[in-house]
């Protein structure tokens, strides 16, 4: 890879094309690097969660004045055609040189102690403020105590953001020191090889999801009646009213719901208002559960591979240390990066699925008063509003047409789905690449590298090594939710992008090739703890490769080869 050498130089420009038209806020704006934000709103963004949901702004700014991060001082978005695109603002050089070596003091203070913190101070907090949530009385609130509970919503999301970036430097620093260790005592060929496989987690909410529903399997896997119920009908709904009428179907429902109480508050895309949740729609708790039974899902096959895998890998590692020394540095490393592993998904449970759904539960709840007394025609039409038009409309009923105006935003967000957004847009300079850590989650500067040779015509796609392995086997190309059941028992998905509502289909697939993502993004982390070899940030997969065609997925080097 050949780049440039100074932080200014350019490496790209886009400013606007007939085909996506960019209107620019500022002659500024089009300085900066602003990357689709694929990771977390891969589709058009709802008014209201772009106004108050996004996860940049305030909290990023946060995060970068706590730590004394150099490379950014805030991160801010910009709504272009419909679609979230975000960029890091830099810091001027001389403000960056004077805060690295504090940011470098306190990093390992928050790598070592911030484990006792999560359990002891931040998790038992953000649990008070998910219970206030679920206990708040809905129905008996006045449209006055509603608006109160919106701003402790915004502030309860605003606080755990502030945490979930806390989390995020503090896994960062402690997964660094272990590449940086491990590379220091084995090389740096032994730590890249193996490192994929030692940072993963084998206890956390995913692996519990994951026993929880495998539990409930087996105990209808033996009911040949039950088991019937299941094979017999497709529709959800049926299941629920065929296992309502015996008394073992009760207790089997029993269960299934406890399991949507505990693990239902998410959405098939977790960054947003406006998707239903499992909790209000179980209909992909029934399919899991349909998919567990037709392939006979073992989980402890599965947690037991990773965990031999992960055993082997550190193994591996170990025998190439030469020295007392080296070792002892190596497994006070080891032993940090391992018990941070889990906080991937588990921060993912609690902030970014736990506390967005509770926000589209309060937020729809405060729509059924607005239309109870007839402003708009239904509960969700409040997410197309902006949070000063809903404080308005609380206060003067008929200050404006809501109804026109929310018929016009879903207008424009139906015109955005047309619309193929660009990977990035701005300029991309060494600094945005090369230098600016975050972006690397997102793909960057690989991705933006493959960007050159994507226009040749060729059987093979190149992407990033985000999970190792090698896997041959049928493609199945998946655009939406919808789509989910489609999905055969060995396939290997290839889609734009995944997020923690897509983990059901882990247990299901044998590889995993995805548009977008970096080694630290959702489809590369949850593919490393299933063992599914994985290639990620192809760009353009999801163009070149169809359903039904046979491919090999090589997570160890980032090639995907179209076979036939």
């Amino acid at each position: 890879m050949t780049v440039k050498s100074t932080s200014n130089d350019v490496l790209g420009e886009f400013f606007g094309s007939p085909s996506f038209q960019v209107n620019w806020q500022s002659e500024a704006d089009k300085k900066e690097f602003w990357w689709f934000d694929d990771l977390h709103v891969p589709r058009p963004v709802s008014p209201l969660y772009f106004d108050i949901g996004g996860w940049w702004g305030d909290a990023c700014k946060y995060m970068y004045r706590r730590f004394g991060v150099p490379f950014g001082k805030d991160w801010q978005a910009r709504n272009i055609n419909g679609y979230v695109y975000t960029a890091v603002m830099r810091r001027e050089a001389e403000e960056a040189e004077k805060l690295a070596p504090y940011f470098g003091m306190m990093l390992p203070i928050y790598a070592t102690r911030f484990l006792k913190w999560w359990d002891d101070r931040y998790l038992p907090e953000i649990k008070r403020n998910l219970e206030y949530l679920d206990k708040f009385p809905y129905d008996e609130a006045s449209l006055p105590e509603m608006m109160v509970l919106l701003e402790d919503a915004l502030d309860i999301q605003e606080r755990h953001l502030r945490i979930h970036w806390i989390l995020n430097l503090a896994q960062f620093a402690a997964f660094q020191q272990f590449g940086q260790v491990a590379s220091e005592v084995a090389g740096e060929e032994a730590a890249s090889k193996f490192s994929g496989k030692i940072l993963v987690s084998v206890q956390d909410k995913n692996w519990d999801s994951s026993r929880d529903l495998w539990s409930i399997k087996e105990e209808i896997k033996v009911d040949s009646a039950l088991q019937a119920v299941f094979s017999d009908h497709d529709n959800f709904q049926d299941i629920i009213t065929s296992l309502d009428s015996s008394p073992r179907g009760k207790e089997i429902l029993q269960k299934i719901n406890d399991y949507k109480e505990e693990y239902g508050y998410k959405a098939v895309y977790t960054h947003e208002y406006t998707y239903e949740l499992w909790k209000e729609n179980p209909a992909p708790i029934y399919e899991m559960l349909r998919n567990y039974l037709d392939s006979d899902y073992d989980f402890h096959k599965d947690i037991t591979r990773v965990a031999e895998e992960q055993k082997n890998a550190v193994e591996g590692l170990r025998s190439l240390i030469q020295s007392e020394d080296d070792s002892k540095k190596f497994e006070s490393a080891l032993e940090l990066a391992l018990a941070m592993a889990p906080l991937t998904p588990d921060h993912h449970f609690y902030i970014d699925q736990g506390t967005y759904a509770r926000m589209r539960i309060s937020i729809k709840e405060l729509g059924k008063k607005f239309a109870a007394r007839d402003g708009i025609n239904q509960p969700e039409d409040i997410f197309y509003l902006l949070y000063d038009e809903i404080r308005q409309l609380a206060a003067t009923p008929d200050a404006f047409d809501a109804r026109a105006l929310v018929a016009e935003r879903k207008a424009e967000q139906d015109r955005a789905n047309d619309i193929t957004p660009r990977d990035w847009v701005g300029t991309a300079d060494y600094w945005s690449l090369y230098e600016q850590a975050y972006v690397g989650v997102w793909g960057y500067p690989e991705r933006f590298e493959l960007s050159k040779t994507k226009d040749q015509e060729t059987t093979e796609i190149q992407g990033l090594a985000a999970s190792p392995g090698v896997v041959e086997g049928i493609a199945r190309f998946v655009n939406n939710p919808e789509d989910f059941d489609k999905i055969k028992q060995g396939e290997i998905l290839v889609c734009r992008m995944t997020n923690p509502a897509w983990t059901l289909l882990f247990s299901k697939i044998s590889g995993l090739v995805t548009d977008s993502g970096g080694a630290l993004s959702h489809p590369a982390v949850i593919a490393r703890e299933y063992g599914i070899p994985a290639v990620t940030s192809t760009l353009d997969a999801t163009s070149k490769i169809r359903t039904g065609q046979r491919i090999r997925v090589d997570g160890s080097t980032g090639i995907v080869s179209i076979i036939e």
